[in-house]
């Protein structure tokens, strides 16, 4: 009997130290798994204040035309009314053989409820880095508007708005190349966009941009450049304050059904002040050098058509696209050397278009074929004090074959045949070779319609 009590004692004390502990166990845990959550959130919490997506672009090709790799030379010496037009540092020409192209670092993210940012820059085969767009856009304003401040793609025209790594062939339309340069348009400033309560899409949009980062259209000239090419003592004109360029745009979409899409544009730019270099003989600091000063204006027209088969991985998909651009000088002689056929004040104007259409279309699930017709100055002449030159047209035809075995991953072949006029009316033909590589890592947005 007295082993029994003690036994019930024993066992009574041994059960009560075993919820004790299983109570303090169930305490301690929510204690410490309350520091453990407290802790990641507060991780979490500090590593969402700076966490964007980024992605890295990687290009690279294998080149070949039959100029004895001065393909690049030649379609920069196409024939223009913009030539000599100044300083900006131009790309180094492809080379027979590999060639590494830009590298693209992207980064962007939602910065708060009011804005979005991005950031994108490019490292050259050189290693040189570049800024290629820095911006803030806004997300709350009201009624369809948004406002885009910092450096950026001008939303004039269509390909102009796509980075390279986007395009449906390896190198830039005739048309780009001989108005607005291989970059394309692209400056800093400030961006207004409205998009209209109409049953169908309808944008509008207006920049003011400062007029210093572009190659063809709005270039001016400083003094110390000059001097190495015009031999005067006469300065060229003061430059006028920013901005300097002025654009205007607008974009429609009618509703043609649940399977296709078409867009349609019209742009307008100008570029309050514009100088340019002349020089007959091609011979620097030889008295026969001519400085302008002045305004051009540039006109484009855009359309996109879009077929979706429903296809798997693109097969069947048709896509057309093409652009029309106009430009116009008006400008007047400010300096002259010794020797030169212009006086102070004479009028220089010149006009010069170009245009591209260029075709899609999936033969195969992740295959996709096109071919492209580009042309620089249908339209091509200079007005010198009443002379007037007529420059020659050059065109090209091409067609590419591209295979995208992932989304993130695209390799292509292209072959081009073009005629390339330059100034003086000599014509070189040109035939080119591209295979491509263009690999995309990490997160990226999702490229323009």
């Amino acid at each position: 009997m007295l082993y029994y009590n003690q036994t019930r004692r024993f066992s009574s004390a041994t059960g009560t130290l075993i919820i004790m502990y299983k109570l303090t166990a169930f305490v301690l845990g929510l204690f410490s798994s309350h520091i453990v959550w407290a802790e990641s959130t507060q991780a979490l919490s500090t590593g969402n204040r700076f966490n964007p997506q980024m992605s890295l672009i990687l290009d690279g090709n294998f080149y070949h035309d039959n100029q004895k790799a001065k393909g690049s030379e030649t379609l920069d010496n196409m024939a223009g009314m913009g030539h000599g037009v100044g300083f900006a540092e131009e790309e180094a020409g492809l080379q027979n053989g590999f060639n590494l192209g830009e590298s693209e670092i992207v980064m962007s993210a939602i910065v708060d409820p009011s804005f979005d940012g991005l950031l994108i820059m490019t490292v050259g085969s050189d290693g040189g880095v570049a800024l290629e767009e820095s911006w803030l856009q806004t997300r709350l304003l009201p009624n369809g508007l948004k406002v885009k401040m910092g450096k950026f793609l001008s939303g004039m025209g269509y390909q102009n708005s796509q980075h390279k790594h986007a395009w449906d062939f390896a190198d830039q339309n005739l048309a780009y190349l001989g108005l607005l340069g291989g970059e394309g348009f692209k400056d800093t400033g400030i961006q207004l966009t409205w998009i209209a309560p109409t049953p169908f899409y309808a944008l509008f949009g207006v920049e003011a941009l400062q007029g210093n980062d572009q190659e063809r259209f709005g270039t001016r000239i400083n003094n110390a450049d000059a001097e190495s090419i015009i031999a005067t003592t006469q300065p060229l004109a003061d430059a006028k304050a920013g901005p300097r360029i002025r654009t205007l745009f607008t974009k429609f979409a009618p509703d043609i059904g649940d399977s296709q899409a078409l867009q349609l544009g019209l742009s307008y730019a100008q570029a309050q002040q514009y100088q340019q270099l002349l020089d007959s003989d091609g011979t620097p600091l030889n008295g026969d050098e001519v400085a302008l000063d002045g305004k051009q204006t540039l006109y484009g027209l855009d359309w996109v058509y879009k077929w979706d088969s429903a296809g798997e991985f693109g097969q069947g998909d048709i896509k057309i696209t093409g652009e029309y651009l106009r430009m116009k000088k008006n400008m007047t002689v400010s300096t002259t050397g010794t020797s030169a056929g212009l006086m102070v004040g004479d009028t220089v104007t010149g006009s010069q278009d170009g245009y591209y259409l260029q075709a899609s279309y999936g033969i195969a699930p992740r295959w996709l074929i096109a071919s492209r017709y580009d042309v620089n100055g249908a339209t091509n002449e200079l007005n010198l004090a009443g002379v007037k030159t007529d420059l020659k047209q050059s065109s090209r035809i091409g067609v590419s074959l591209a295979f995208s075995p992932s989304e993130f991953s695209r390799l292509r072949l292209q072959l081009a045949q073009s005629s390339i006029y330059d100034d003086a009316g000599i014509k070189t033909p040109l035939k080119q070779v591209f295979l491509q590589y263009t690999h995309s890592l990490g997160a990226h947005g999702a490229h323009k319609f």
